[in-house]
C-alpha cells in the first residue's frame, strides 16, 4: 500500500494476536487503520462486541502514506458537484463533509487523544492565469452556507506571500498524525471490549442470518454485520463503476520552523491532480501529489519515489521560495478515488450484512469519520440521504 518511509512510521504499534480459533461478534470490521478504527471506536461507543481483523500491524497499511490533512473541501469543486448531480446533493455533501471535520475533532479533544491534531485553514489556489473558476465557486459555496472568503492576488500576496491569481481560505479544516490518531482510537475501542487480530478475509458468505467470513488461517468469523474498511483492496463481492485506483508521492523536509508560511495552513490547488502541502508540529514542510493511475503496482510506484520526489522538491522551490528543500523523508502511497470525488459508504449490494467504509481520494479521513457515522446510525436502524449520495452502485 505504500513505500518508502513517511514521517509517521515511527510510532509505537500495538502487538496483535492470531486468529487460533472461529468467533462470533456483533460486528467485523475487516481493516484496522484510519477508517476500522473510526469505525470500532463509533461501534463500541454503541455497546456492540466488536471484532477487526488486518493482515498488516495496525496503521501501518495505507494509514501511514497519508498526509492527514483533514479537509472538509472534497476533490471535486461544489461546482462540478452541482453540474453532475444538482445543488441540493451536492451542497449536502459538502456540508456533511464541513460537520464531519468538526465531529472529528470534538472526538480527538473529548478523548485527549495524542495525535498533534492542529486546527487550520485551508487555502484553496487558482492553478492558473486566471481565478474566475474559484470566485464562482465562492460565490456558490455561500449559497450553500459554507465558511470561506476569496482572496485577490494582491489579498493572496500581502497576506500569506503566495504568488497566484487568487484563493479561496476557509476555516474548518485540521492537520494531525494519522498513525497516533488511529492507534489513539483503537486503545479506546479495545478498552471497550473490541478485540483486534492480525488475520486476511478470504471468503464472505453472506447467504445466511449471519454473515460467515473465511480466514487465510482457516477459522471462520460469524458476525452480524461486517464492515470493509479495507483501503484500496476491495474484495470480490464489491463492484464499483466509478472507482479508480492511482498512486501518490510526497516529501517531507527537515524541521524549518522559521521559514513556514502564516498559521501553517493547509494549501491545495484548484485541478485534477492537485499540489497539497502542509506543516507539521515538528516544523516540517511535507508538500504531495504528481499522481498518476498508471505505476499502481508496489514495484512500478516505489520506483518513481527518485524522480517524483526531484519534482515535488522544485515545486514546493516554486510555491515557497522560501523554503529549506532538503528531504527527510519520501514516500508513495497506493490509494482510490472516485469519478465524482465522493467516497463510497453503505450497504454492499448483492451481500446481506456486509457494508463498505470507502473513503478515497484527498478527504481519506474525513469520510472515514463520516463512514463510521452513516454506519454506525444504519446498524442501529437510522437511515439517512446521504447514503443514497455515498451508494456502491450509483451512477458517478
Amino acid at each position: 500500500m505504500h513505500g518508502g518511509r513517511s514521517p509517521w512510521l515511527g510510532s509505537a504499534q500495538r502487538p496483535v494476536s492470531l486468529v487460533r480459533e472461529s468467533l462470533k461478534c456483533d460486528a467485523l470490521i475487516v481493516g484496522a487503520g484510519i477508517t476500522g478504527s473510526l469505525i470500532a471506536e463509533r461501534l463500541t461507543r454503541q455497546g456492540l462486541d466488536v471484532v477487526l481483523i488486518d493482515r498488516e500491524l495496525p496503521g501501518r497499511g495505507s494509514t501511514t502514506a497519508s498526509t492527514a490533512m483533514l479537509l472538509w473541501e472534497i476533490d471535486r469543486s461544489l461546482s462540478q458537484l452541482t453540474e453532475a448531480y444538482g445543488f441540493e446533493r451536492a451542497s449536502r455533501a459538502y456540508r456533511a463533509s464541513l460537520e464531519a471535520v468538526a465531529g472529528l475533532k470534538s472526538l480527538v479533544l473529548q478523548f485527549g487523544l495524542s495525535c498533534e491534531l492542529r486546527d487550520k485553514n485551508s487555502l484553496y489556489l487558482a492553478a492558473g492565469y486566471t481565478a474566475k473558476d474559484l470566485f464562482d465557486e465562492h460565490q456558490l459555496r455561500a449559497r450553500a452556507g459554507l465558511p470561506g472568503d476569496f482572496l485577490s492576488h494582491q489579498m493572496l500576496l500581502e497576506r500569506y506571500g503566495v504568488a497566484r491569481a487568487g484563493a479561496i481560505v476557509s476555516p474548518g479544516a485540521a492537520d494531525a498524525d494519522p498513525v497516533q490518531l488511529s492507534l489513539g482510537l483503537l486503545r479506546i475501542a479495545v478498552a471497550r471490549g473490541a478485540r483486534l487480530f492480525e488475520g486476511e478475509a478470504v471468503e464472505y458468505d453472506a447467504a445466511s442470518r449471519a454473515v460467515c467470513v473465511g480466514l487465510d488461517g482457516g477459522c471462520q468469523i460469524e458476525a452480524r454485520s461486517v464492515i470493509l474498511a479495507t483501503g484500496y483492496v476491495m474484495p470480490s463481492i464489491v463492484r464499483s463503476n466509478i472507482q479508480t485506483t492511482s498512486s501518490s508521492w510526497a516529501i517531507a523536509t527537515r524541521p524549518q520552523p522559521q521559514n513556514l508560511w502564516k498559521d501553517g495552513t493547509l494549501i491545495w490547488e484548484d485541478s485534477k491532480d492537485y499540489l497539497y502541502a502542509r506543516t507539521t508540529l515538528a516544523g516540517r514542510i511535507i508538500i504531495g501529489g504528481e499522481d498518476s493511475d498508471r505505476a499502481i503496482t508496489p514495484e512500478a510506484r516505489d520506483r518513481l519515489i527518485p524522480e517524483k520526489s526531484r519534482r515535488l522538491r522544485q515545486k514546493l522551490a516554486a510555491l515557497w521560495p522560501m523554503a529549506d528543500t532538503e528531504i527527510e523523508f519520501r514516500w508513495a502511497g497506493t490509494f482510490d478515488t472516485t469519478s465524482d470525488g465522493l467516497p463510497l459508504i453503505g450497504p454492499v449490494p448483492g451481500a446481506k450484512g456486509v457494508y463498505a467504509a470507502y473513503g478515497y481520494g484527498g478527504n481519506g479521513i474525513t469520510f472515514s469519520f463520516l463512514a463510521a457515522q452513516l454506519i454506525g446510525d444504519l446498524i442501529a436502524g437510522s437511515g439517512s440521504p446521504l447514503l443514497g449520495d455515498f451508494a456502491l452502485d450509483r451512477d458517478g
